[in-house]
């Protein structure tokens, strides 16, 4: 069934990333959005972010326990590690650098399931560019380390198959 949503959602946005957070089971069936409703928040979101603001996020598909959001990047934020879930990004515009493994540094919990820190110490690092697809394992640290301009990403967690979803 997981699978099924991946595809379906990825079919009604070839030009966006998908990103999950936990969803309330009353929250509003939202299944697609146009390109022309990608631009827009693309456009919101290059006007509503503030200065100091490295990363604005906009959900785009809701269908639970999943949420698509829309990830505009316009600066480097932290590095995380979330011990539970995958997470799946697709660059819908710009480029940067992702780094991948390694150990987080100034390493904090932000909650049960996510560790957030500064950076990375050591890990792979690789530019990503419009059009590329990146699967992030579980318990792998990753941070986007340079930002090119700005970064327009669509990102999904996935629990592992046979884990309770959230």
């Amino acid at each position: 069934m997981r699978t099924a949503v991946i595809v379906f959602a990825l079919g009604l946005m070839p030009g966006a990333v998908l990103a999950q957070q936990a969803a309330p089971a009353a929250q509003a069936l939202k299944t697609f959005v146009s390109s022309a409703d990608v631009t827009a928040l693309m456009a919101k979101a290059k006007a509503t972010r503030k200065p100091d603001q490295a990363n604005l996020v906009q959900p785009l598909l809701q269908l639970a326990p999943y949420t698509a959001n829309l990830e505009y990047r316009a600066g480097v934020a932290n590095g995380a590690v979330h011990e539970k879930e995958a997470e799946m990004f697709y660059v819908v515009d710009g480029a940067g650098t992702l780094v991948t493994g390694g150990k987080l540094t100034a390493e904090t919990r932000t909650n049960a399931e996510n560790l957030s820190g500064s950076g990375i110490e050591g890990g792979k690092s690789q530019r990503v560019a419009k059009g590329d697809f990146i699967m992030v394992p579980e318990n792998t640290p990753h941070w986007f380390s340079a930002i090119e301009g700005s970064l327009t990403l669509m990102s999904i967690h996935l629990p592992r198959a046979g884990s309770p979803a959230r």
